[in-house]
């Protein structure tokens, strides 16, 4: 017995001592790794900012720009020429990226990541997005020659089927099963959201209205997904940047629009004939939300882009209720809650990493 508790005061001894060591070699590896763990976790903290200011300013713009749309017209037309809103849209969203890149350069110097570069390897991949948002932006514009407001509403959806589909193919990002059933109710709330007692009439949409509405939604899928694509192939790039060369292509390819279709009413008319303080407002606000979608690539992806836009959907008809004297209809209130639903399912849904 005498031998055992000796034994047992050696062992418990020689663990203190351990233990000791062992505390003592935590507090210096604490010591020395309290700043960079520090720093991982308010680096992380504020890209999490970052994400929700810039999807919160995509969504209270995107909600908006139907209305302003729709205030633009004058007696059901549009008086200013199409083709030069999307042109100074551009040239806005230009203007702002360089000067928001001058900004940089002032404070924190000219360095590889923010340098205006002319190589065929970085410049030559925006013409593609460029040309794509051009054409996609026309058609916005002309599809309600063959359907109203409500129903470009409905058939718009189809922009969020294209985008998880191309997201998958074209950025092998995987979803998972949770996931694809969120985007599908998700188009389904969107879809249910937007019914009236006349929305049958989507259905006798002409076959023009139906093709120019699944070609917009496959641009803006595509468009969206192989700019998010070039955006993020260099992360450390400044997304200023990166905007002003889709921009500048922009601007050209514009150009080329108005001198093909409006050449002569401009030279005539004048490049600002019709404009009005709502147009000018509706340009501003197309051009702050080219900048919004652009940054929520970079800080997050298409998906979160589609989610941000369609919770715009929602806010703009309760905004309608105010301005246009837009009654809610129980479809709305139902359309509503699927969408949230889908909202909580793709985010608990999300595939974890195989360890």
């Amino acid at each position: 017995m005498e031998y055992r508790r000796v034994k047992d005061q050696e062992i418990y001894d020689d663990l203190s001592q351990k233990d000791v060591e062992s505390l003592s070699g935590r507090t210096l590896s604490s010591a020395n790794t309290i700043g960079p763990a520090s720093a991982g976790g308010a680096k992380a903290n504020s890209s999490w900012k970052l994400k929700s200011v810039v999807t919160l300013a995509l969504t209270l713009l995107t909600s908006s720009q139907a209305i302003l749309i729709v205030w633009s017209k004058r007696a059901g037309k549009y008086e200013y020429s199409v083709t030069t809103a999307n042109f100074s849209v551009e040239a806005l969203k230009c203007l702002l990226s360089l000067a928001a890149l001058f900004r940089t350069w002032n404070c924190h110097g000219v360095t590889d990541d923010n340098r205006l570069t002319t190589s065929f390897d970085e410049v030559g991949v925006y013409p593609i997005p460029a040309v794509l948002y051009m054409v996609k932006n026309l058609l916005q514009y002309y599809i309600f020659v063959y359907v109203d407001a409500p129903a470009y509403q409905i058939l718009k959806n189809l922009n969020i089927i294209s985008t998880g589909v191309l997201y998958r193919i074209i950025l092998k990002k995987k979803l998972s099963e949770i996931q694809w059933a969120a985007f599908v109710l998700l188009c389904a709330g969107c879809t249910t959201a937007q019914l009236n007692p006349s929305s049958d009439h989507v259905l006798q949409t002409p076959i023009q209205g139906w093709m120019m509405a699944i070609v917009m939604a496959l641009l803006s899928g595509f468009a969206g997904v192989y700019t998010e694509a070039i955006i993020k192939k260099r992360p450390s790039r400044n997304i200023n940047v990166q905007n002003f060369w889709l921009y500048i292509f922009g601007v050209i390819f514009n150009l080329v629009a108005i001198c093909v279709q409006d050449y002569d009413a401009v030279m005539n008319k004048g490049f600002f004939h019709g404009y009005s303080f709502i147009t000018v407002l509706m340009i501003l606000n197309h051009a702050l939300s080219g900048i919004a979608v652009s940054m929520v690539m970079k800080y997050a992806d298409n998906i979160v882009k589609v989610y941000s836009t369609s919770v715009a959907m929602l806010l703009t008809a309760v905004v309608s209720v105010f301005l246009f004297n837009f009654h809610l209809s129980l479809a709305f209130f139902l359309g509503s809650t699927v969408v949230s639903v889908s909202v909580y399912l793709h985010s608990i849904g999300k595939l974890q990493p195989q360890k």
